[in-house]
């Protein structure tokens, strides 16, 4: 075999497995502004030469390339596995490599110290390649200290004063690096803090008398402590196939129908539901959250009603049978015969995917900052690659929810594609063991690297047998572990009133769900003040507002979950009773590893009362008729 053609030779430096990366870089990472980067790989080479290296990092939009070292992580042994770290300080695309080098001095200088200590004396060829290599970096820098002090070196150059640390750091600052070798570009999505760290509270606009009614309730939502108000679709509703109530196939005449078949002689997705306001009210409300501190986000169902303009304008957008009548929406069981599907095979796809741009740039515009996505994957991964991308050509700030409740494959993809949160099972993972199991999953897997839960305690769709059959104390300790397990959490109104019948045995459809009625609606549960003090408790401690900090303690009892989150001066530890019936006693065993002192004093922050814990077992019982179903202690100060 010939050996390789070019001027330059092969590089002997290796670079592998550097991270943070997704699918060997085909997806970019998600951080928050505000961050740490910590950047690793193996960087090696043959021989004995001492390396160095760098990752360099660009913002986005920056034309230079910035620099932070990297460290041999067992330098003590010649490790191979190097890490640096950088800041990322703004929203976007940020650009990261590494680059490594053959630092020739130091390579020298280590051989020279070497032969002192091992007592060699003549050493005149040693320093002959010294001088050369002082010569070239005094010739090589701007700097004139960093000039003077090898020049000085030069003029008496003895072993002694080629070693001397000021000269070895001049050399470091100015040296060549001849041989450097970088990986390809990586990319890094940054987000703001809220797309990782949010509290969602769900209402229909219709139960509460309207826009205007929901921008007076605004303040008092955000003293709850909510970051987010939902609303699912406000748009105009179709009449035919409108449902009834409780999902029934023939409306009354005063039958509002399902917010979700949109479309009617109103207009569409770009339209708001004339009995709930105006495009100006979507405006106000968004702006007095905003004013509170709160972001509105607004349900995108990719679907429409029978009345849709467009199914008149654009009849090619939709799936039509060789008969020539549209297929209705179907999930089996379940149907929806006031939906139609739009046809993503369509050969006008380009003004189908361009018109959902519109759609989306338009209520960004109005001052809508997130956009909550129905049953995103049942459309192409493509558009969303692409659609994400344009509307945060708009508004950097705007957050994708994804309802995706499918394969976990999809859910990932999904979420790798740019959805800055996601559904989850959490509604289903109601034993210890497959909470921890999931948690787990979410926290310490690669996943964690761009999946950004949302547990949801509660959904229009999910009533769960566990809220069914557990009455209030199953809807505390739910409320408890989905706001202290995950960053960003979610309730539906009518949680804190512990609504809890399905519309028969077996279904999770709640009945006289509000999705096919009006309800009326106020903020007066006897559950919000514990989701106000839960919220507080998110907003004082750090630890709380990160998923990859979680370690789970053993309880000695399957119906008591106990954990640990920590972050740089802030200790929670959760303990929840999953029994919603029985009381329940075990012990929260904190270990050593988790480098606790071996006693110390924690406070509740439900009650405020103080215990003693230790390194150990620390026991804990758990009533739901008595005092408390969870406890959510911190270490005192």
């Amino acid at each position: 075999m010939p050996a390789p053609k070019g001027s330059q030779a092969p590089s002997r430096i290796r670079i592998n497995l550097p991270e943070p990366t997704i699918d060997c870089g085909r997806y970019a990472p998600k951080r928050c502004v505000g961050d740490t980067v910590r950047v690793t790989a193996d960087v090696f080479r043959d021989g004995h030469e001492i390396l160095r290296a760098v990752v360099r990092y660009k913002a986005p939009g920056a034309r230079r390339w910035l620099e932070a070292e990297m460290h041999a992580l067992d330098a003590e042994i010649r490790g191979v596995r190097w890490a640096g770290e950088f800041a990322v300080t703004t929203m976007g695309r940020w650009e990261w490599t590494i680059e490594a080098w053959s630092d020739v001095f130091a390579t020298w200088s280590d051989e020279l110290q070497r032969k002192l200590v091992a007592g060699q004396e003549d050493l005149s060829g040693e320093l002959s390649e010294g001088a050369l290599l002082l010569r070239d970096a005094a010739e090589r820098t701007k700097d004139a200290e960093d000039r003077a002090t090898l020049e000085r070196a030069l003029d008496d150059l003895t072993a002694e004063a080629a070693l001397a640390p000021d000269v070895l750091e001049a050399v470091e600052r100015n040296a060549e690096r001849g041989d450097a070798t970088r990986t390809g570009v990586h990319a890094l999505d940054v987000d703001r803090a809220r797309a990782r760290f949010s509290s969602w509270y769900e209402l229909f606009p219709r139960s509460w008398g309207g826009l205007k009614a929901v921008e007076a309730l605004i303040p008092d939502i955000a003293d709850l402590g909510f970051d987010v108000l939902y609303f699912p679709p406000i748009h105009p509703i179709g009449r035919k196939n409108r449902k009834g109530r409780n999902n029934t196939l023939v409306a009354g005449p005063d039958d509002p129908g399902s917010p979700y078949a949109i479309g009617a002689a109103e207009g569409g997705h770009d339209a708001v539901h004339p009995e709930l306001g105006t495009l100006d009210d979507v405006a106000s409300l968004c702006e007095t959250a905003r004013a509170h501190g709160m972001d509105v986000c607004l349900d995108i169902a990719l679907n429409a009603s029978a009345d849709h303009p467009w199914l008149t304008e654009h009849p090619e957008w939709f799936q039509q049978r060789p008969d020539g009548t549209l297929k209705y929406a179907e999930n089996p069981p379940k149907r929806y015969q006031d939906i139609y599907n739009f046809n993503w095979d369509t050969p006008a796809w380009r003004e189908l995917w361009e018109a959902w741009r519109q759609i989306l740039v338009g209520w960004v515009q109005t001052g809508v900052k997130a956009f909550r996505i129905d049953n995103p994957h049942t459309k192409p991964f493509d558009f969303w690659d692409w659609i994400i991308k344009q509307v945060h050509a708009v508004d950097r700030d705007v957050i994708f929810l994804s309802e995706a409740f499918t394969r976990r494959a999809v859910m990932r993809e999904l979420a790798k594609l740019g959805f800055t949160q996601s559904y989850t099972y959490f509604t289903w993972k109601n034993s210890r063991w497959e909470l921890t199991e999931y948690v787990n999953e979410l926290a310490w897997t690669k996943e964690a690297e761009y999946f950004r839960p949302n547990f949801f305690v509660n959904t229009p769709d999910i009533l769960h047998a566990y809220l069914q059959h557990g009455g209030p104390p199953a809807f505390v300790t739910r409320l408890v572990l989905a706001a202290t397990l995950s960053p960003s959490y979610g309730v539906y109104s009518g949680y804190e009133h512990f609504e809890n019948v399905p519309v028969r045995e077996g279904s999770e459809e709640y009945l006289n769900s509000e999705k096919y009625e009006v309800r009326e609606r106020s903020l007066d549960g006897p559950l919000l003040p514990m989701i106000r003090r839960l919220n507080e408790i998110r907003h004082e401690n750090p630890a709380l507002q990160t998923l990859s900090n979680v370690h789970f303690l053993d309880t000695h009892n399957d119906a008591l979950i106990a954990y640990a989150k920590t972050a740089p001066g802030n200790t929670i530890f959760v303990v929840a009773n999953i029994d919603p019936h029985n009381a329940q006693e075990g012990v929260a065993l904190v270990p050593a590893h988790l480098g606790f002192a071996p006693a110390f004093t924690v406070e509740d922050l439900l009650t405020g009362a103080h215990h003693d814990w230790r390194i150990g077992a620390n026991y804990v019982r758990l009533d739901p008729h008595g005092d408390q179903q969870a406890h959510v202690f911190r270490i005192a100060s």
